[in-house]
């Protein structure tokens, strides 16, 4: 395959993947913005904190514009404020809740037992200060501070710069100002224990002024990076062998009936096999997980390509009817890839050979092809990966614990087993292997059966084909065939026998 190919499509997933991050985050920006322009604060989760002391002090906020390079930014009181909202947990207790310059706490507070908010911060961050971080201990737990003497009442002092009082919630605001600023909570009559819940929130003009940069550079990055990724795809398409004309699944083609009288199409448009090593390593699947860590990485880049094709090819066959053939070998190609890594590794543990690294078909016990549908069904490309596919779509998240529309093409399930149907069975094949040196013919079957059930709801829900999954469970190394049945006979109900891994010892 030609290295260009690769290097469009590795510059443009990550273009993308930028642009795409940009512009989400802009977009929340834009309405965390919007909602600040309604006098609204944002806030963050409320916390319970509870101390055997006087009072709960926050660690200090230095703010110092001089010193931080933002002489070209509005003063600080119009750049951000801070809202703190305090909940006594007893609904009848007075609370003080006061900001004031951090000496004048310490002096206040000195040999009275108090608590700072432990593994909490307030932040100075790059170029902006006043940007700030609130990072708590996850169970609420306090430093205390032990001391001999109680606090003279909190409302009675006077170096608050702003403060509140009283019972049920109570709300402080402060517009930053040049200082270093503690945060301090009691009961009002400054007894103790102290037993609150704390909420944060900040307005910032901040926002403003970074979301338009914001926005701009990720609509860049999109505009630039969809084209050449799908520049890349389209490339990388065209350099795989297309592989055998898509087999006819009409009816004229031939309808094998079982004995129920139901009749279902002679072939089905994905080709699936996978063909167990006759000897395997007993404890190889234990490091396979770190041997295959450079196929992850390049699937994981393939799997985000394939996203953006998908949604480029849908909206081609929603008004032309047809997928582009370049795009559909690359998509074809990228589950290839992704399943023979399964096959590999924890989906399957069929083999001891190393994945090639390529698209394209190969000389490998495991390999996949879809045939190349002429036309498509325009309407169906709006329902079928996601509406049709439903009941599909819920026997795989059985399977393989995911619920996605991929399940097995996805990277998931591919590094690890994870709680899945699929993943126990490949455990139970992998302890059999280690201790007995053989993989249990009839537990191979079974496996590769539940990853054709996958992966032909993958090749649906991926827009393929338009052929719809049978509820059925095909197994073995090999797709069953139905020939013809002609005019009088009899068939034998199920599907035939496949054959048997060899036996590994």
């Amino acid at each position: 395959m030609k290295p260009l190919n690769w290097v469009l499509l590795v510059a443009g997933v990550l273009l993308t993947a930028l642009g795409l991050s940009l512009t989400v985050g802009a977009a929340i920006i834009m309405g965390a913005d919007s909602a600040q322009q309604d006098g609204q604060y944002l806030t963050m989760d409320s916390q319970r904190y509870q101390s055997t002391g006087h009072a709960i002090t926050t660690p200090s906020l230095v703010l110092n514009p001089r010193d931080s390079g933002m002489a070209g930014l509005p003063p600080l009181e119009e750049l951000a404020s801070l809202q703190v909202r305090v909940t006594p947990v007893v609904a009848e207790q007075p609370i003080f809740v006061g900001i004031a310059d951090a000496f004048d706490v310490s002096a206040y507070l000195d040999d009275v037992p108090h608590a700072a908010l432990g593994g909490v911060s307030w932040t100075q961050e790059g170029q902006l200060a006043g940007q700030w971080s609130w990072q708590s201990d996850a169970r609420g737990e306090l430093q205390e501070t032990p001391g001999t003497r109680p606090p003279a009442a909190p409302a009675d002092q006077n170096f608050w710069v702003a403060s509140a009082t009283g019972t049920g919630t109570q709300k402080l605001t402060f517009d930053l100002q040049e200082g270093q600023w503690t945060l301090v909570v009691m009961n009002a009559d400054g007894t103790r224990p102290v037993w609150i819940d704390l909420q944060p929130g900040v307005r910032t003009e901040l926002l403003g002024l970074v979301n338009p940069g914001m926005l701009i550079t990720g609509v860049m990055g999109l505009l630039l990076g969809v084209p050449l990724l799908l520049l890349g795809t389209a490339g990388l398409g065209r350099d795989i062998d297309q592989g055998t004309p898509r087999r006819s699944t009409r009816p004229e083609a031939g309808l094998a009936t079982n004995p129920a009288g139901d009749e279902r199409p002679a072939t089905y448009p994905l080709s699936f096999t996978g063909h167990p090593d006759e000897r395997l390593s007993r404890g190889m699947w234990l490091i396979k997980w770190l041997l295959a860590i450079p196929h992850y990485l390049v699937l994981g880049l393939l799997w985000f390509a394939l996203a953006v094709t998908t949604i480029a090819a849908g909206l081609t066959i929603l008004f032309t009817g047809r997928y582009p053939r370049s795009w559909f070998a690359f998509s074809a190609g990228v589950l290839r890839w992704n399943w023979r890594v399964g096959f590999y590794g924890y989906s399957a543990l069929g083999t001891d050979q190393y994945p090639p690294f390529t698209l394209a078909s190969a000389d490998y016990p495991a390999e996949l092809a879809v045939d190349y549908p002429d036309r498509l069904s325009r309407g169906l490309v709006l329902v079928k990966w996601w509406l049709l596919a439903i009941p599909h779509l819920l026997i795989v998240g059985i399977l393989t614990g995911s619920g996605g529309a991929i399940g097995i093409g996805s990277i998931r399930d591919n590094t690890g087993w994870g709680l899945s149907l699929l993943g126990l069975l490949v455990f139970i094949a992998a302890v059999a292997l280690l201790f007995t040196g053989r993989y249990l013919p009839g537990l191979f079957n079974l496996i590769i059966g539940l990853n054709r059930w996958v992966y032909r709801v993958s090749t649906y829900t991926l827009l393929l084909h338009d052929d719809y999954p049978p509820f059925r469970l095909d197994q073995g190394p090999t797709d069953p065939t139905h020939p013809p049945v002609p005019a009088g006979s009899e068939t034998v109900s199920g599907t035939p026998t496949p054959e048997s891994p060899g036996s590994t010892g």
